[in-house]
């Protein structure tokens, strides 16, 4: 029962918030391209394909980046616990674990066409390098961004075996949304960082956080209407988007307070919320 708790806490399993804001992009992707006029069967069989792939990435992610930043993880109160830091669980096990989540992904991988396959072994190298972001530029959350909302692009593809301008625009959209909530996420950490001299937009962007924030998250936003302009949705899905609108713009730059650890975690875990609002927004606009 102690390894099992080590390989939950080593994985992150008990703290959802991560899988689920990979598995949001990838919902949103086979949203906009599914024809819901099929069998619904498919759509729910790649749904499920892709949380489990969710899931399964974000552990072996999180294993990664917990063997790469091991002496930093030492040195920052809330991370210092982790069970690699901290010695409770070795490099070789964390690797094997590694390997094993990577071997599971690669059998739901298999299950899509081949093009979609071929481009999500392409995205290894930038899901396992971008640890090592964070020691030479103060934008890893843009190549998070880059990463984390790959499914998306993944998710068309394996509808429609090809990419097109509407999934890039809603691509682009996300990652704007992942540099929002990462670097509110960066402001629990901003002190130890800054003495252990690793970057992050959280640092640069620290005298004026929410003037960058409004930025963010308006080419978020701007992202949904282009799209949903050219996907030709109906004036229902643009009112709708007034949600979303008043959840990045109003409760979380309105409410953030970046010298409060607690606040910081609290706007970042809200947007589960938001990734689930986005996609009832494009169910509306692919159904009415």
């Amino acid at each position: 029962m102690e390894n099992l708790k080590l390989f939950i806490q080593l994985t992150r399993l008990d703290k959802p918030i991560g899988y689920m804001l990979l598995f949001w992009p990838c919902l949103w992707g086979l949203t906009i391209a599914y024809n819901f006029e099929n069998d619904l069967n498919l759509f729910f069989f790649y749904l499920i394909l892709f949380f489990l792939g969710s899931v399964l990435m974000r552990s072996a992610g999180c294993i990664i980046n917990d063997m790469a930043d091991k002496n930093f993880d030492k040195k920052v109160k809330r991370t210092k616990n982790r069970p690699i830091a901290s010695g409770k669980i070795s490099i070789f096990l964390a690797s094997v674990y590694a390997i094993i989540l990577c071997l599971l992904a690669f059998i739901v991988l298999i299950n899509f066409n081949y093009l979609t396959i071929i481009l999500a072994i392409a995205s290894m190298p930038l899901a396992f390098s971008y640890p090592l972001m964070k020691r030479f530029t103060y934008w890893p959350q843009l190549f998070l961004g880059i990463t984390f909302n790959y499914g998306l692009l993944l998710a068309w593809i394996s509808i429609h075996e090809g990419i097109s301008l509407l999934p890039i625009l809603l691509y682009l959209g996300a990652i704007f949304w992942t540099l929002g909530y990462d670097t509110i996420y960066g402001y629990q950490d901003i002190k130890d960082d800054e003495i252990i001299g690793v970057k992050s937009t959280s640092i640069k962007f620290k005298n004026n956080p929410k003037k960058i924030l409004y930025l963010f998250y308006l080419i978020t936003l701007l992202s949904l209407v282009i799209m949903g302009y050219l996907m030709k949705f109906s004036y229902i899905y643009f009112i709708f988007l007034i949600v979303p609108f008043f959840h990045l713009f109003v409760y979380q730059i309105g409410n953030l307070n970046i010298k409060s650890p607690d606040n910081c975690l609290k706007l970042f875990k809200s947007n589960n919320l938001l990734g689930l609002i986005i996609f009832l927004n494009l169910l509306i606009g692919k159904l009415i």
